[in-house]
Formats: C-alpha cells, structure tokens, sequence
C-alpha cells in the first residue's frame, strides 16, 4: 500500500528511525512547518516499524532536548503495518540541530550558512542588521556629523535640537541597544571612520567608455551622509550641464535630473544589505547610469510595484530614519515613482529597476533622440524633423511622413525603411495604410548610436565570421 501524499516541501518518508533525522525536524521547525513519516520507503510504500510504540514514547523527549521544540508524534496503522507520524510546526525562533541552522529547500533539508545565516537569524529574532550591536564607543562617533545631523533635523523633530550631548541623541534616535552599546547605524550615520568595522560600507563610482574601459575611479568612504556628498560631487564631474534662460532666472540642466540621482543614490546607501562583502557601485557611460547595491527587494514587493504606490520595506530602518528627519527622504515609499516622474518631466525615458547580480540595480538612460546627435548619425533633415514629431506624438504614418516633411510617399517610405534599419524606428504593422512607426526603447537602439561608418565595419565583421 502507497500513501496518497508524495514527499514535497512539507512531507518526508523514511523507512526507519535514525537520530540524524533530527535535521529534518530542525528544518521543517524552520521553515513552514511539516511531516516527517516513520516506516514508509522513498516511494511512498508503507513497509511499517517494529518499534513503533517505543518511539511514540522516546521521540517527544528527544526532540524536545535537542531542538527545543514540541512535535506532534502519533502512532496510525496501514495495511497491517504500524507507521510513526512526527508533525512539526513552524517555529517563531530559530531552532539548531547540534550548532548548525537548517531549513527546507524544495523536498530536502538544508543547511544554512554564510551570510544566507545571517539573514534567517535576524528574521526569526525579528531583528534587523543596522540595530545590532557592534564594538564601536563614542570615541568613534565625529563629533560635527552629529551637530550637521541635529541642524538638518530640527524641521521634523523640533525636540531634538533640545538635546545636548550626543548620547542623548542615540537614545532619542534608538541608536543605543540596551546595554549601552552601539549599534551598527549609529557608526555608519556617524561614524568618523566606519569603514573600520564595516569593511565594505563604501560605494565605487566609476566612469566608463566601455565596459572594460576604465577613465575615473572614485571611491566614497566616511559616514553614509559624507558619502553622499562625495558620490554626487565624483557623479556631477562625470555628467554635461547646460543651461536655460526661463524669465529672469536661469536654470540647470544637467544629463539627468539631479534630484532624480540623488534619491537613486540615497536608496541604494539605505537599503543596502551590509552584511555583504560587495560595495555599491555605480557605473556612469556615455549613454546611461547604473547604481547597484547588494541586496534584492523584500518578498513583499516586485520590481512593477516601484513605478506605482507602494507601502514602504527599509532593509534597514534606523538608518533609513536618520535620513527622513534629516529631511532627504520622505517615509512613504514614494521615492522610486518620483525618480520616474522627475526623468519623464525632462524628456528622458523611464529609468528601470531590476534585480540582479544578487541586489538591486537602477538603470538610468539619456535622450539619444536629440537634433545634436540625430546630425551625428548622419540622418538628414526630413528624418530628423519625423524622429522629433514621434517623440511629441508616440507614432507616424507614411502618409504623415509625407505631409510633415513635404515629400512623395517614395522618398517617405525609403526614409522611414532607413530609420527601421539602423534601430531608431519599429515597425507596428507589416503593410498598408496601418502601418505606424514608433522609437525604440532605448536600450534596444543602441545600433542607432553608430554613424554610418561604424554601422558598416559591424555588418563587414559579421560576414567575416
């Protein structure tokens, strides 16, 4: 006889009892609980244990002085046969088998380790890495980063200018633990040297040609604050600023909306998981930005949630809010949808979010759609002239190509054929009157970047290989 449940996730035969067997319950008391069967093999077959009633009595004790934990253990009878079931449910604490932290992956039961370990423990204790304690003392607390921090602070909490010494502002600010030691925030907030316990609390801003093609580096150390400042000063020197003439009043206008780098950049030091050995690091090319940190997104929220309104997660919420009462975030999650909407009032694309490489990343693309490098493309003016009427209106015709430009529907649909063939126009439609012609996105146009020249050595390569 073949039980009706297969092994999976939360159920597990064996055909006799073994204490080793005791990971498996650590494992399933880790995760979301489950089922380990006694006296079925690997296939479900029901093959019976002899000494059935001797571990109905032994295995509550002995689970209960190893891990910890009080399982259900019942005696049922299969076809004849006697079999130990050992239900497990899910712990609030971390429960280890001999030192050691398992957990189920899929139908087995692993250990975890590393900095995976690290993560299970603060979940399971409800704690997060920044109000963890470290062996930092007030003697490596800078003094004036405080001071600086209780200036820009007194708009949101009034009461905290009030205070006259820095150790009442850890405590206002929970940056103390119970016996009066620092927390990882409080070091990283203010710190005059945090990289003296935090090795790879630094954020790598370099400048690119390619990706192997290296002009700048610059590496950001000091409190997260400090190394703020030193990223957008290393990222400005990096970016082209122009300016407009609105009235009397002039106004600047760099690459990319400033404000819009600085939340990218803000949120990358705020979330960042910091028990990773990797910095964050921020590429900066000729036709985009990339600002990556370790650390993916929490479970409750997608990459798709970022563009629309969302609840907020912080990784680390001690630090996350020195930065909302020192007046550079707001709490409300609100921070991804603005970096939108502030690179969309420019005229840019929408930047992306992703998840990769282990982390979070924001990818930042300039308007390669502009007459200046439209003219460097070689286009001529009739393309030029339709390329910034579909930017204004999303789409165009043959026969608006035709009355845009003043031209045949000959001359049209060679130009528009061009524009097709060197990526900077898609075709929506095979044929006919239906026919309409949109931008690429822009990561998908990077063809169109080449000048004609470039744009023949590429076809001659391919046809070499």
């Amino acid at each position: 006889m073949a039980l009706e449940q297969p092994e999976s996730h939360a159920t597990e035969f064996k055909s006799s009892w073994w204490d080793e067997y005791l990971k498996i319950i650590c494992a399933f008391a880790n995760t979301d609980g489950g089922e380990l069967i006694i006296g079925v093999n690997d296939k479900g077959k029901v093959i019976g244990i002899k000494n059935a009633r001797k571990l109905l009595e032994d295995l509550p004790n002995k689970i209960r002085n190893k891990l910890g934990i009080t399982p259900l253990v019942t005696v049922e009878r299969k076809n004849r046969e006697e079999i130990i079931y050992i239900k497990i449910f899910p712990s609030t604490v971390p429960v280890s088998y001999n030192g050691r932290y398992y957990v189920r992956s899929g139908s087995t039961s692993q250990e975890v380790k590393g900095n995976e370990l690290i993560h299970f423990l603060l979940k399971k204790t409800g704690r997060t890495w920044d109000s963890l304690t470290c062996e930092a003392s007030f003697s490596d607390i800078e003094t004036s980063a405080v001071e600086e921090f209780k200036s820009l602070a007194k708009d949101r909490t009034p009461s905290i200018s009030k205070l006259d010494s820095t150790k009442k502002i850890f405590v206002n600010l929970d940056l103390i633990a119970d016996k009066k030691e620092m927390t990882n925030a409080a070091i990283l907030l203010f710190g005059e040297n945090p990289q003296k316990f935090f090795i790879s609390a630094k954020t790598r801003v370099g400048r690119f040609k390619t990706s192997t093609d290296i002009i700048d580096t610059v590496i950001a150390e000091g409190n997260l604050f400090k190394q703020l400042e030193t990223v957008l000063e290393a990222m400005k020197k990096h970016l082209n600023l122009r300016f407009e003439i609105k009235g009397i009043q002039r106004q600047d206008i760099w690459d990319y909306p400033i404000e819009a780098i600085r939340e990218a950049v803000i949120n990358a030091l705020i979330h960042k998981d910091y028990s990773s050995t990797a910095e964050i690091q921020i590429k900066i090319y000729d036709d985009k930005i990339w600002i990556w940190n370790p650390g993916k997104l929490p479970p409750q929220l997608t990459v798709d949630d970022l563009k629309k309104e969302h609840s907020s997660y912080p990784r680390n919420p001690l630090i996350a809010n020195a930065f909302y009462l020192a007046g550079f975030i707001e709490r409300w999650g609100s921070g991804t949808r603005r970096i939108v909407d502030l690179c969309k009032a420019q005229g840019l694309p929408e930047p992306e979010y992703k998840e990769e490489q282990g982390g979070f990343s924001v990818w930042f693309y300039k308007d390669i759609y502009t007459e200046e490098n439209l003219r460097k493309m070689r286009l001529n003016e009739r393309q030029i002239k339709a390329v910034m009427y579909v930017k204004q209106t999303g789409k165009i015709t043959n026969r608006e190509y035709q009355q845009v430009c003043n031209t045949s529907e000959r001359t049209a649909t060679r130009d528009l054929s061009a524009l097709v063939s060197i990526g900077l126009f898609e075709q929506k439609g095979i044929t006919g009157r239906g026919t309409e012609y949109v931008l690429r996105s822009h990561k998908n146009a990077k063809d169109a970047r080449k000048t004609p020249e470039r744009r023949q050595k590429k076809k001659d390569r391919e046809k070499k290989e």
